[in-house]
């Protein structure tokens, strides 16, 4: 069998990758754990992945010894190798380091064991040495799709003919699975609610492709907790969001395209007035630039708030006004008592908002569920946080693929871009890509010009 080598960063992104390569040898190197031990102490998702495959490799001494290989499920080998000596290395190249050790023991089993030896790591630096070296390393990517494909945007925009307008506008049906939408005639296949924007000559009209094989024309101006939408990805956006047959559901855009106030005022809409849901829980991942919520003062409430500050931004602008004063009229006994509309809401259990790291192990029924930042979940991650989900809750995954400040992570392997590559298709799950900003004009510029 060949032999895959680990980096310490594979096994930090995805825990589980070990269980990946079927029918190989997998090699982490004794080096690696040292590292993974440097991470466990972390409150962070390095640090739990870091926990949890040491927990896994633990649990691997009972059936055998480590250092000799421990046979899996799926055929393949773990080994936790020790380099008994340093191979020779370029000069310049510190034997010590850890990449370096990496590469060492690639040399090693290549030169004793006769096989192909391919290096995993999301380290472009030991790419590029390790092929130097005559090694093969790649990257883990955990989308099987075709990175260098354009990311699936939801929509997708067809040129046809008045008829077909004119009957959607009549309501006739008109079916996405008809020969007028066949393969040949688009540059990809329709998908189960996919948003297709017909236009011809003169006119055009929005729809989504529901399971029935019909495309359902989408209501202009759908009002939303008081948020009319601005453009036609917001118009998609408030279509599935207030859908409750959706279950799942990936927003991406840009900063100021609208994506988390949307999904907020959908969430206080289906909580507070129609009640469709029990709670809006919000919730993001602390990536802490250094430091995370341990060294800040205060009790939880106070710690949070520099990283949930854009949430309760979002918030306030979007209860302010009428609404806060509906809302704050329900009691007013007790009115006194809460400094503000969020605290109330908090207070009545309507609305939670939390660091992601108080949302594992938990089974949440009936809640409108926002994740912000979802750009920086690793695929692992959003599995896990999907699979919370209890009968009657609705996630929404929001977020921006090109402001990932995870360092495992890039355009393809985050948390949202891999959801709606697994997830398109599914009758209880929807993608919609906002483009434009709303922000302000000069939001918009700079998204735009700024490009780093």
């Amino acid at each position: 069998m060949d032999y895959i080598i680990l980096d310490t960063n594979i096994l930090l992104l995805d825990p589980n990758a070990y269980l990946k390569f079927p029918k190989k040898n997998v090699i982490i190197p004794l080096i690696v754990i040292e590292e993974l031990d440097s991470f466990k102490r972390e409150m962070s998702s390095i640090g739990k992945a870091a926990r949890e495959i040491i927990r896994s490799i633990d649990q691997l001494r009972f059936k055998g010894k480590l250092t000799e290989g421990v046979q899996l499920e799926n055929d393949s080998i773990i080994q936790v190798y020790i380099l008994d000596n340093l191979e020779e290395l370029p000069e310049g190249l510190n034997k010590v380091i850890k990449d370096n050790y990496l590469l060492s023991i690639g040399i090693q089993i290549k030169k004793n064991h006769n096989k192909k030896v391919t290096i995993v790591t999301k380290d472009a630096d030991l790419r590029i040495k390790a092929d130097v070296l005559g090694l093969l390393a790649v990257d883990y990517n955990t989308n099987k799709e075709n990175s260098l494909e354009k990311l699936y945007s939801g929509e997708l925009s067809i040129n046809t003919t008045e008829e077909w307008i004119n009957k959607l506008y009549k309501g006739e049906p008109v079916y996405w699975t008809s020969p007028e939408f066949s393969l040949e005639s688009l540059s990809q296949p329709i998908v189960v609610n996919q948003f297709i924007h017909l236009k011809s000559e003169t006119k055009s009209a929005l729809t989504r492709a529901h399971k029935d094989g019909k495309l359902h024309l989408i209501l202009k101006d759908r009002k939303v907790f008081n948020i009319y939408p601005k453009n036609k990805e917001q118009r998609f956006a408030i279509d599935i969001l207030l859908d409750p047959k959706i279950q799942l559901i990936t927003i991406a855009g840009r900063a100021g395209t609208g994506k988390t106030l949307l999904a907020l005022a959908a969430g206080l809409h289906q909580v507070l007035e129609s009640e469709i849901y029990k709670k809006l829980l919000i919730a993001r991942p602390v990536i802490p630039m250094g430091r995370d919520i341990g060294f800040l003062p205060g009790e939880i409430e106070e710690k949070i708030k520099p990283w949930m500050q854009p949430i309760y931004d979002n918030l306030e602008f979007l209860l302010e006004g009428e609404e806060k004063e509906e809302i704050q009229q329900e009691d007013k006994k007790n009115k006194k008592d809460f400094q503000t509309t969020i605290s109330y809401l908090k207070q009545i259990g309507v609305l939670d908002v939390e660091p992601l790291t108080y949302i594992r192990g938990r089974s949440i029924p009936r809640q409108f569920m926002i994740i912000d930042e979802a750009q920086n979940l690793s695929p692992h991650e959003a599995k896990t946080i999907i699979t919370r989900a209890g009968v009657g809750t609705k996630i929404v995954f929001t977020g921006d693929y090109y402001q990932i400040d995870h360092p495992y992570l890039n355009l393809y392997t985050n948390g949202i871009s891999y959801v709606f590559n697994k997830m398109k298709g599914q009758e209880i799950f929807a993608h919609i890509t906002l483009e434009k900003g709303e922000r302000s004009e000069l939001a918009e510029l700079a998204s735009k010009l700024l490009e780093l």
